[in-house]
């Protein structure tokens, strides 16, 4: 209505009900984080990596060291400084089964020195859970920041960033935080300040040439996507009141494991703590053939090809995979039916 104050005030949330502040609220409750406006929201993960990436003071001859395991949204935002900076790249080894070596790690910061590790929680491919507070200290103990990737993580893993040693942690919350697509993230620890990747309007502090120094106002330029954050504050609170099963989705992910071993599959099944994905080929076929017939004649939709993490492939022993994504909402009936396709491909 015309008697409402201008829209300046949402900002603040002064006298508002504001969706982006009520959902940093419960990110950094979920985090164990203190300060909710250390998180900047955004449309996903992957504008959190490159802010977080392209956003920290790197010069030309730094070094970063990130792992073959990682997504493009860590690897592309990487190669461009290297190729517009001269920053330089080193990558830590994973094992056959994607997690990062600590070993090759630990080798890499004590030779290089890096400015910048950045390291993905979980595989988005196998499902790996790496050992990221190992990581971590190996970094900071050389002087190195810390950038955790939790897009694989956040909702299913218990992740504390600043218990873990993050200087940044980048999520998603379309995924194990069951919130809408267009929404993600990135935390920031106290005292880290970032290059802003988009500049334009806040709403307030309009005077200034710049983008305001407060967070999260000088990485959120332009209209948030509120709507969808709306989704992802009902899903939070979803979330709060019907606690995951974990133990449960565990036991199913092992009972189609075993299954598509029965079935002759290659499966690349993680030992030690993992996430609810799963890769495997089938011997003969190619992913796109088993993936189009598992659509069409089943009902099955599973993603195929390099998932986009390209590199972590030559560790597996693979060309490419079909891969299985389960979550909370997945059923008994739902990896029979997975299990029925696959036998009949067999045939």
């Amino acid at each position: 209505s015309v008697t409402e104050p201008p829209g300046a005030m949402h900002r603040g949330g002064i006298e508002h009900f504001d969706v982006f502040d009520e959902v940093r609220k419960k990110l950094a409750a979920l985090m164990g984080l203190k300060n909710p406006k250390r998180i900047a929201l955004g449309p996903n993960a992957s504008w959190g990596l490159n802010l977080g990436i392209q956003g920290f003071p790197l010069k030309e001859g730094d070094c970063v060291l990130t792992s073959i395991s990682e997504h493009n949204s860590v690897l592309r935002p990487l190669y461009a400084l290297r190729d517009r900076r001269g920053v330089e790249l080193h990558f830590a080894a994973s094992d056959e089964n994607g997690r990062i070596e600590p070993e090759s790690w630990e080798e890499l910061t004590k030779k290089f020195r890096p400015s910048l590790s950045v390291m993905t929680q979980a595989s988005n491919v196998t499902g790996a859970v790496s050992e990221t507070k190992t990581l971590a200290e190996i970094s900071r103990s050389h002087g190195s920041a810390v950038f955790v990737d939790a897009s694989q993580s956040l909702g299913l893993l218990d992740v504390r960033p600043e218990e873990i040693g993050a200087d940044m942690l980048a999520f998603t919350g379309h995924k194990y935080l069951l919130g809408p697509q267009g929404t993600g993230g990135l935390w920031v620890r106290d005292g880290l300040e970032l290059s802003p990747l988009l500049l334009g309007g806040t709403g307030i502090m309009s005077e200034l040439e710049g983008m305001p120094s407060e967070m999260p106002l000088r990485l959120e330029a332009g209209t948030g996507n509120e709507p969808s954050f709306h989704g992802l504050l009902a899903a939070l609170t979803w979330r709060e009141e019907h606690p995951l099963d974990f133990e449960a989705l565990r036991a199913l992910l092992g009972y189609m494991t075993e299954g598509l071993m029965e079935l002759g599959c290659r499966v690349i099944a993680p030992f030690g703590e993992k996430t609810p994905v799963l890769s495997f080929n089938v011997p003969g076929e190619s992913p796109e053939d088993v993936g189009f017939i598992l659509e069409e004649s089943y009902d099955i939709i599973l993603r195929q090809g390099l998932h986009c993490a390209p590199l972590i492939f030559k560790a597996l022993g693979e060309k490419q995979s079909l891969r299985v994504s389960l979550s909370r909402f997945t059923t008994k009936h739902d990896v029979d039916t997975l299990l029925e396709g696959i036998s009949d491909i067999r045939a």
